[in-house]
C-alpha cells in the first residue's frame, strides 16, 4: 500500500492596472506584443520600479491566510533561459518572501476538516506566452512582467480530493478579497502539482515530479490519478529509480497522460542572487494595519449563515464557495424568507437551470424575484411543484412572480369552504370506499386526496385538503 504526497505551487495573477515593474497595462486579450516596453522586454538599461499595489494585495492575502507578513523581504534574480523570458531571468523572492507561514482549512463533505500548511507566498513577475503550431513557435510578451503571487503549500495533501478542496478554497479566498479575477481559462489562477509516493508508514520523502501549468480542476484530478498510477507501477515493477526522476512534466489532455518536459532544476541551478536594481521591500506597521482590513472570508460567512439562518454547514459551504452566490443568498435573506427554502431553491432549483453561459451573476432571475417565489410557496399561494413551473417561466421571460402565477393559473385553492364542497361530493359519491377506509383500509385516504386534487385541477392546497379530509372521515 502506498501513500500519495502532494504539494502545490499556485500562481495568482494580481489584478493591478499595471505590471509589476513598469506602467504597461495588464489587460488580457490585446493584440500580441502591444503591451510592452523596454522594461518588460528586458532591454539593457531599463530599470524596474516596484508596483506598490501588488505589495498591498500581498498583505491582504497574508492576512486571509493567517500568515506571517515579513516586514523586510528581498527580490532575487532567478536565472534561466526560456524563449518567452526576454531578460533571461525572472525577478522573484527566494530567501525571504513577502508572506511567510500560513494555513488553509479544507472541509470534507462528512463535516470533518483538515489544515493544509502554506509555506510562503512570494511576489514575482510572469513570463510571456509561447504558442506552437507545426514547425513554428510564436512568443507573445504582453503577459511578461504581470504581477504574480506564487503560493507554495506544504506537502500536506494526500489525494486529489484534498488538492481540489484546497484549490477551490484558495480560489474563493483570492476572489473574496478581490486581489485577482482568478480566471483559470485566462491563466490568472494556475498551479504546478508536485507528486511523490511512499509505502504507508514510511516517513521519507521520495522523488517528486512536477506537473506544470495546470489551469483546470478536472484536468488536475485526471493528471494526479495518472501520475500516481505511473509511479506506483514503476515501484511495483522494481524500476522506480529509473522511471521516476526529478523532472517537470506536462499533462496531455488529449490522451490523459503526463509526459516529461525537462529535468527539474534545484535552487542552485537558478543561481539566485539579490537583484542589484531593487532595494529590499520594507513593509511598515501602518501598511499592515491599513491593508489587513479585508472582507468577510468564506469560512466566516459560512459559519454566520449556519448560525443566523439555520443553514446546514455543507449547504452553507456550497453557497459561500463563490462571493457572487453568497451575495445572492444574502440578498434573498433580506426579503425575510426561510433559510432552508432559500438554500434549496438557490442550490438546487436555480443553479440546476443555469446553463449555456449563464451563471449566478447574470441569472435572469434576481434574488428578490426568487425570494418572492419562495414567499408564494411559504404562504400557500402556490405549491412547490407549481413553483418550479413559475421558475421555468421566469428563466425565459421578464415578469413578476404574481403575473406568472396568474398567467399560468397556478394559484392554490386554500378556501376551506370551496375545498369542503369538493370533499363532500367525493365522499358522497364513493360511500363504499369510505366504508373501506373506516374499516381500516388506510390506503384509501390517498385515493380521496387524489380525487380532490383532480377536481381542483391540481390547484388545491395539499395541507388543507389533508386536514379537512381527516376531519370529515373522523
Amino acid at each position: 500500500m502506498f501513500e500519495t504526497i502532494i504539494g502545490l505551487e499556485v500562481h495568482v495573477q494580481l489584478n493591478t492596472d499595471s505590471k509589476l515593474w513598469c506602467n504597461c497595462a495588464t489587460s488580457f486579450g490585446e493584440v500580441a506584443n502591444t503591451n510592452v516596453c523596454p522594461t518588460c522586454l528586458g532591454l539593457p538599461g531599463a530599470l524596474p520600479v516596484l508596483n506598490k499595489e501588488a505589495v498591498h494585495k500581498s498583505i491582504q492575502l497574508g492576512t486571509a491566510l493567517n500568515a506571517k507578513i515579513n516586514k523586510k523581504s528581498i527580490f532575487n534574480r532567478k536565472n534561466y533561459f526560456y524563449p518567452d523570458l526576454p531578460s533571461g531571468y525572472q525577478i522573484s523572492q527566494f530567501e525571504v518572501p513577502v508572506v511567510g507561514l500560513g494555513e488553509i482549512v479544507i472541509d470534507f463533505e462528512d463535516g470533518t476538516s483538515k489544515t493544509i500548511g502554506v509555506t510562503r507566498a512570494h511576489l514575482e513577475n510572469d513570463a510571456g506566452k509561447s504558442s506552437h503550431a507545426g514547425d513554428h513557435s510564436k512568443v507573445d510578451l504582453n503577459r511578461a512582467g504581470t504581477p504574480l503571487l506564487e503560493i507554495v503549500s506544504e506537502p500536506d495533501m494526500r489525494s486529489a480530493e484534498e488538492v481540489l478542496l484546497y484549490l477551490k478554497k484558495l480560489h474563493s479566498i483570492v476572489r473574496y478579497i478581490d486581489i485577482s479575477n482568478a480566471n483559470m481559462e485566462e491563466g490568472s489562477f494556475r498551479c504546478d502539482v508536485n507528486i511523490s509516493i511512499r509505502p504507508k508508514g514510511d516517513e521519507k520523502l521520495y522523488t517528486r515530479c512536477e506537473i506544470k501549468n495546470m489551469n483546470s480542476f478536472k484536468n488536475i484530478e485526471k493528471a494526479i490519478a495518472y501520475e500516481v498510477q505511473r509511479q506506483r507501477e514503476a515501484w511495483e515493477d522494481g524500476i522506480y529509480e529509473q522511471e521516476v526522476v526529478q523532472e517537470t512534466r506536462l499533462f496531455d489532455v488529449n490522451v490523459g497522460e503526463t509526459r516529461s518536459m525537462r529535468g527539474k532544476e534545484d535552487a542552485a541551478d537558478y543561481r539566485y542572487f539579490p537583484d542589484p536594481d531593487l532595494l529590499p521591500l520594507i513593509i511598515t506597521d501602518e501598511m499592515i494595519e491599513k491593508y489587513s482590513e479585508i472582507p468577510e472570508l468564506p469560512d466566516a460567512k459560512k459559519n454566520r449563515f449556519v448560525t443566523d439562518f439555520g443553514v446546514k454547514a455543507h449547504d452553507a459551504g456550497i453557497i459561500c464557495s463563490t462571493k457572487e452566490t453568497a451575495q445572492y443568498f444574502e440578498d434573498m435573506m433580506a426579503c425575510d424568507i426561510s433559510g432552508k427554502m432559500a438554500t434549496t431553491w438557490l442550490n438546487v432549483e436555480l443553479q440546476g437551470r443555469l446553463s449555456d453561459g449563464m451563471n449566478i451573476s447574470n441569472s435572469p432571475v434576481s434574488p428578490q424575484k426568487l425570494a418572492s417565489l419562495i414567499k408564494s410557496i411559504e404562504s400557500g399561494d402556490i405549491s412547490g411543484k407549481a413553483g418550479k413551473e413559475v421558475l421555468d417561466y421566469l428563466m425565459e421571460n421578464d415578469a413578476s412572480v404574481e403575473e406568472v402565477i396568474e398567467k399560468l393559473g397556478l394559484k392554490q385553492v386554500s378556501d376551506d369552504g370551496a375545498i369542503l364542497v369538493i370533499i363532500d361530493e367525493i365522499l358522497n359519491t364513493n360511500q363504499d370506499k369510505v366504508e373501506q377506509y373506516k374499516a381500516g383500509k388506510e390506503k384509501m385516504f390517498g385515493f380521496f386526496v387524489g380525487q380532490a386534487m383532480k377536481a381542483l385541477k391540481g390547484a388545491g392546497n395539499p395541507q388543507i385538503i389533508n386536514k379537512l379530509l381527516k376531519e370529515r372521515l373522523a
